[in-house]
């Protein structure tokens, strides 16, 4: 395995009688490296108006019975409504969105667009992993072995306190069986990443931090080469490597996150989940919410074999995401109390009114609008299925933009130019990602001959007799 190597200065701290993993390697979220206040959110076309539209109007197209509501369209499906690409890579998306950002302002609005302020870090760091290190959060660490990760009894959960609360990196990761199995799968992945590093003969005092940068290599690889490319189109990236953004470009250590991607381009995976689920190879079909809520332990029948929504070597094919089409599964439009807290409007409960709320509250323009600003063809009123007075909210537009120009597989050329631009964008900024450090680097973990991807990372999590059966 290629070693990533990383300068150090300071002998290993000892904690009682066993030896701390120093977290002073090139740790991308050590506390010196962040910004001084909360990150900040902008704008990726600030000359555009807002759009403007009546909230109630908003309400009743993500209400049930609305446009958004797949279960009301769903005897008009004859064919099923099943996408290309395999059923976990939206919730792949998810975990890339809970690493950047995290806006923790109230629904309804009232707060100055421009007052906002994300508690993350807008780099792709695998923060919501480690957190602050061993150092920092050292309940997140084994603490016979600080270098590794601590993991739940049998190696299928997160550790958790007595009353069930998961001792993770970010919580939001605990809200579904899948972003947990996900952020469980990444704790192996480290922890084996240590086994090779130490097999190799690396200095035990820098194994910590050499797992780190390498996972995290690793995974803004998958970004930029696995998830992009099937999201917004291999061509689309490659353009963006090669020539930089058009609209959306900060300077190092100038990151922030456009609101047309965190408030509207970036929720198009709401419309790709699925109706229900298989967890596992002959199992009964579930929906997502309630069924499988997290915020607690898994039940020893609730746990997810990765080879159902993921394609790995060896298993069949997974089931396919959800295709995209301005619809939402009926488990988004009646989400939970454990997920959206108590609530003043019903309505609310709808992930769909959720997300065109959002976009009015943080006055995103119209998706015609920023067509037009581009060069794209705008959407026509046939292919919207609606009539919008003034303009389509940029969130709904992005829906059937995907369905229209990404034959509901992919984003179309609004969402995916904002999608592409922000994220090898904020990638860019990060002077400790792969790309501003070795934009030649190559991911050494890669087991097969093809292009190392996100199917490699997730083998690697995998001990022989499944995620289950170790003890970490």
């Amino acid at each position: 395995m290629e070693v990533i190597q990383v300068p150090h200065s300071a002998p290993p701290q000892v904690h009682g009688s066993h030896q701390v993993a120093r977290d002073h390697c090139l740790s991308p979220a050590r506390a010196v490296d962040r910004p001084t206040g909360s990150a900040r959110y902008g704008r990726m076309f600030p000359g555009l108006e807002p759009l403007g539209t009546d909230p109630q109007e908003l309400m009743r197209a993500g209400g049930t019975g609305g446009i958004c509501d797949a279960a009301a369209a769903l005897d008009q499906v004859s064919a099923g409504d099943d996408a290309t690409e395999a059923a976990g890579w939206p919730f792949f998306g998810q975990l890339i969105a809970h690493d950047i950002t995290a806006d923790r302002s109230p629904i309804a609005g009232g707060v100055d667009a421009e007052a906002l302020r994300n508690a993350r870090t807008p780099r792709l760091n695998l923060e919501i992993v480690y957190s602050d290190g061993p150092i920092g959060s050292p309940y997140l660490f084994d603490l016979g072995d600080p270098a590794k990760f601590l993991l739940g009894p049998d190696g299928g959960d997160v550790p958790r306190n007595h009353q069930g609360v998961a001792l993770i990196g970010d919580p939001r990761n605990d809200v579904h069986l899948f972003s947990l199995t996900l952020h469980v799968a990444l704790l192996h992945a480290h922890n084996r990443i240590v086994d090779k590093l130490r097999a190799n003969g690396v200095p035990e005092a820098d194994v910590f931090g050499e797992a780190r940068t390498a996972l995290t290599w690793h995974y803004q690889w998958i970004v930029v080469h696995d998830f992009l490319p099937r999201l917004v189109g291999t061509a689309l990236v490659e353009q963006v490597l090669a020539e930089g953004g058009r609209w959306f470009t900060p300077e190092p250590l100038q990151a922030y996150i456009p609101l047309e991607f965190a408030d509207a381009a970036y929720r198009y995976g709401h419309g790709q989940i699925r109706h229900t689920y298989q967890l596992v190879e002959g199992g009964p079909a579930v929906p997502l919410f309630p069924d499988l809520v997290g915020f607690g332990p898994p039940p020893a029948d609730r746990r997810l074999d990765l080879a159902q929504i993921f394609d790995l070597p060896g298993h069949p094919p997974a089931q396919r995401a959800k295709r995209l089409d301005g619809r939402l599964a009926a488990s988004l439009i009646g989400l939970p109390e454990q997920v959206t807290g108590a609530v003043d409007t019903a309505s609310y409960r709808s992930l769909a009114v959720r997300d065109l709320l959002r976009g009015e509250t943080t006055q995103l323009p119209s998706g015609e609008a920023i067509a037009r600003l581009i060069g794209a063809e705008p959407l026509t009123a046939d292919e919207l299925q609606q009539n919008w007075p003034h303009g389509t909210p940029l969130w709904f537009y992005i829906l059937k933009e995907s369905e229209h120009r990404g034959d509901g597989d992919r984003l179309g050329p609004v969402g995916g130019q904002i999608v592409a631009e922000t994220l090898i964008g904020l990638l860019r900024a990060d002077p400790a990602s792969y790309l501003s450090l070795e934009p030649t680097w190559e991911p050494s973990l890669a087991t097969a001959e093809s292009t190392f991807g996100l199917a490699d990372l997730l083998t690697l999590s995998m001990p022989p007799a499944g995620i289950g059966q170790e003890r970490s």
